[in-house]
């Protein structure tokens, strides 16, 4: 029996997995990551999916490096996969592989490679992405392809509504892929890493809203990092706020030549750099949800500067 060593976490972990034994590949050991309690958890736990089928567990918060290797090198599996892991896997692990170790990647590479790629993807406007297979090499998301699919990213499509696409389309990506490495019948592609990009780790500043730029730069932002994720902040007549749904709003008879928090009718809306409005569907000011509705009653008789960007 084809054998392999899993390395992974999360939806895109859970789903690959099942993938990967649904094919008939013996799976001894997952390698995953303890939940962060300090993380909002709203994704499956691979660990648990796991050992509710009698596969062994370690995870890198509990076992070290060395260890882990060790394992692994006792296993000398077929093949290594890395569904969503968060580490970089060093080569001398990589090696380990008897016919390769791969990666399943939320871009269409060479598109987006590195960290976050789907809160990338959608913050930069792309109008599609999608999940790839591909060898692992020392340089991140750089090796050779073997399959990839392509998923829409819709106007107001938020980053969890792309990774849940993305996360279906890494299962076909895997489903399909499965039996040509199983048989030895792939034929990667080699990577034009000129023709892509690399994103590194977003920070907690990034989240920040600078409203002297345009309605689309900030539509996208608030996607980008819509919950699940931290939200995109700002501040709301001093007091600390999120702004959680967007719409890309038609022009509004409104022009205050600057940016402004205003209602239309019982509407909220924001003037943002390039004069165009976004109409505001979700807020929060000072960690509780506000109504739009009474909102707008109350910028009806004053509208509210908006600064063009807070300290994080």
């Amino acid at each position: 029996m084809t054998s392999a060593v899993v390395f992974g976490y999360g939806d895109v972990g859970v789903r690959c997995l099942a993938t990967v034994l649904a094919r008939g590949v013996g799976v001894p050991l997952v390698v995953t990551h303890e939940d962060d309690p300090a993380e909002t958890l709203w994704y499956q736990s691979l660990a648990q999916f796991a050992r509710d089928r009698d596969i062994e567990v370690m995870t890198a918060e509990t076992s070290d490096a060395t260890q882990i290797t060790a394992r692994v090198a006792a296993l000398a599996p077929d093949f290594i996969f890395s569904f969503y892991y968060r580490r970089m896997l060093p080569q001398a692990l990589l090696l380990l592989a008897s016919r390769g170790a791969l990666n399943m990647h939320g871009s269409l590479l060479p598109h987006f490679r590195g960290r976050a790629p789907i809160n990338w993807a959608v913050l930069q406007g792309a109008t599609e992405t999608g999940a790839t297979l591909h060898y692992m090499v020392a340089k991140p998301d750089a090796g050779a392809i073997v399959a990839q699919r392509a998923v829409p990213i819709l106007p107001d499509d938020t980053a969890l509504d792309v990774f849940r696409k993305v996360c279906s389309a890494a299962e076909l990506v895997l489903h399909g892929a499965l039996p040509r490495l199983i048989n030895g019948a792939v034929e990667p592609v080699q990577q034009n890493l000129a023709a892509g990009s690399y994103f590194g780790a977003r920070r907690p500043d990034d989240g920040i809203i600078d409203w002297s730029q345009s309605s689309r730069c900030i539509h996208n932002l608030v996607r980008a990092v819509a919950p699940p994720f931290p939200g995109a902040r700002t501040e709301i007549d001093g007091h600390p706020a999120r702004i959680l749904r967007t719409l890309q709003a038609p022009q509004i008879a409104h022009h205050y030549a600057r940016p402004v928090m205003f209602a239309h009718g019982e509407r909220c809306y924001a003037e943002c750099g390039d004069g165009h409005s976004l109409r505001l569907l979700s807020i929060e000011i000072d960690g509780a949800p506000v109504d739009p509705v009474m909102l707008a009653r109350q910028l009806a008789k004053r509208p509210i500067d908006l600064p063009l960007r807070v300290k994080a």
